[in-house]
């Protein structure tokens, strides 16, 4: 494992700091230690070489990366940007099939995981541009420049943020059951409501004046217990790669690090799941040679139907809306063959297409 981050020299309000973050980890089990430990033990599952380590960013910031070299030089990387509360080590069931044919890369987003957790401040517009800025800063850092860009739910908000105001980086935005698309109206507030299970809407509802991760931090030593008790479907979704808690754990300790990005999502969000600034409205904005493909669970709770409306709206543009049957939020898990076979043909479409305008270029070039 590689670290590429620069040392620098602690002052003694930053060692005051630690301490008293010692302190509070003390109280939970858990620790930056822990949760790098139960990340490896996570991607242990995968049987490709991954390299890990981290790339600067303003401001003394640093993101955690995972890397698998291309075995295929001429074909278009691929980046992976998880959801709310995760981290790399959640696309365990789609590195191998996908680096099959091409670099892979994933990171955990600012303030997720084991990138740095910095204090974002509270205005919407502010918050996602901090965002969008980490990822062009992540991507100058690793020296990528045209890739096939994959985010889930929130990690698909923010992928298709980077979209619109880096088209040139981007040849293929592919959503995953993505999240803050639909406006929110009274009617489509209702439906949402009804689509959320009672129990999680009054938590939700709660959550909404606190972090909403805090309780697994609140529960101190009986958090780990807490969390495998919240989320047995999650551990469901990778039984075939661990039958214990491998999985639950490693969701705990991304979780029950100090709180920064679940903030800042606080700010991006209004009642019942959806965007403060939602972006159906915007994918307008994204330039049209731009193609997108959306993958939905068939069965999920999220809206799918912004992608039949981004279809309309985009009718000069490629969109391809794709469901996947018997497959929930988290579609990649739910169902990783079908998922990774779509996403696969969607890549090598987007390296021939690549391939095709690079020759294009190249005639003009020379005329």
């Amino acid at each position: 494992m590689t670290d590429v981050s620069v040392p620098r020299q602690e002052h003694s309000s930053s060692q005051e700091s630690r301490c008293r973050l010692g302190r509070r980890l003390k109280w939970r089990p858990t620790s930056p230690a822990h949760l790098a430990d139960a990340e490896t033990r996570v991607l242990q599952h995968v049987k490709s070489d991954v390299d890990r380590f981290y790339i600067p960013i303003s401001n003394d910031r640093r993101i955690w990366t995972l890397k698998v070299d291309s075995p295929n030089p001429e074909a278009l990387p691929i980046v992976l940007i998880h959801g709310f509360g995760a981290g790399v080590g959640f696309w365990l069931l789609n590195i191998d099939a996908l680096a099959k044919h091409r670099a892979v890369y994933a990171f955990d987003v600012l303030g997720f995981g084991q990138s740095s957790r910095p204090k974002f401040g509270t205005d919407a517009d502010a918050v996602e541009e901090e965002f969008v800025n980490s990822i062009e800063e992540w991507r100058e850092g690793v020296g990528l420049e045209k890739f096939i860009l994959l985010g889930h739910s929130f990690g698909g908000f923010l992928a298709a943020s980077y979209s619109i105001k880096h088209p040139d980086r981007v040849q293929h935005l592919i959503l995953a059951d993505p999240w803050g698309f639909p406006e929110r109206t009274e009617e489509a507030a209702e439906e949402q409501r009804a689509r959320i299970p009672v129990w999680m809407r009054a938590i939700g509802t709660i959550l909404l004046r606190f972090n909403p991760l805090s309780p697994f931090r609140a529960a101190g030593p009986w958090g780990p217990r807490l969390i495998r008790r919240a989320r047995p479907d999650l551990q469901a979704k990778f039984v075939d790669a661990f039958e214990d808690f491998t999985v639950i754990d490693y969701l705990y300790h991304c979780n029950a690090q100090p709180p920064s990005a679940e903030t800042a999502f606080g700010h991006l969000q209004i009642p019942y799941g959806f965007a403060r600034n939602a972006m159906l409205p915007r994918m307008t904005q994204l330039r049209e040679d731009v193609p997108i493909t959306f993958i939905f669970g068939g069965e999920s709770w999220m809206d799918s139907r912004p992608g039949k409306q981004i279809k309309v709206l985009r009718r000069e543009s490629y969109v391809d809306v794709t469901y996947i049957k018997e497959a929930g939020h988290h579609v990649y898990a739910d169902q990783p063959d079908k998922f990774n076979r779509k996403v696969v043909w969607v890549c090598n479409n987007a390296d021939r297409a690549h391939q095709s305008e690079t020759t294009q270029t190249i005639m003009e070039t020379s005329i």
